[in-house]
């Protein structure tokens, strides 16, 4: 059971398993469960529940880890769902701020700018995984608080 699980939920329910883009995939994939999570929580439990899908994400990258050869196999996608849910954190729940989120959100995974680079060449194992997303989706939702900030997206 567990040897199977484990895939299941490293793709984010085989979404990582598409061939093109998983990344961006796994990434669309999100957007019902930051909506679910988004319009059923206040902020804090938000941040909570995402907190907590952040400890299992990193639990489920190391395990996947110990299963397939290799370190972030790009059909590992919780990653990408962890990291966007991050960067939707404190912003309003609408179609403009999924769509910048996700854009901002992406180009920041793909590119890697520094300090998120430095993070995923230098921590391995299921936190390796899972911290360039992370500070994907920090990075991301400060410049979308920004935006914000100063009206342009109102």
């Amino acid at each position: 059971m567990k040897q199977k699980l484990i895939p299941f939920l490293a793709t984010f329910f085989y979404v990582g398993k598409i061939p093109m883009a998983p990344g961006t995939f796994g990434t669309i994939a999100t957007l019902p469960l930051w909506y679910i999570l988004s319009h059923n929580l206040s902020p804090i439990p938000y941040m909570m529940a995402v907190f907590a899908l952040v400890i299992g994400a990193m639990a489920i990258c190391e395990m996947y880890e110990r299963q397939v050869p290799g370190h972030d196999n790009s059909e590992v996608v919780i990653d990408e769902v962890v990291g966007f849910l991050i960067t939707m954190t404190w912003v309003p729940e609408t179609w403009k701020s999924a769509l910048v989120g996700f854009i901002l959100f992406r180009i920041l995974d793909i590119t890697k700018p520094f300090p998120i680079s430095y993070l995923d060449k230098r921590v391995k194992g299921g936190v390796g995984v899972v911290i360039d997303d992370i500070a994907a989706g920090i990075l991301a939702s400060i410049i979308l608080q920004g935006i914000y900030s100063y009206g342009l997206l109102n």
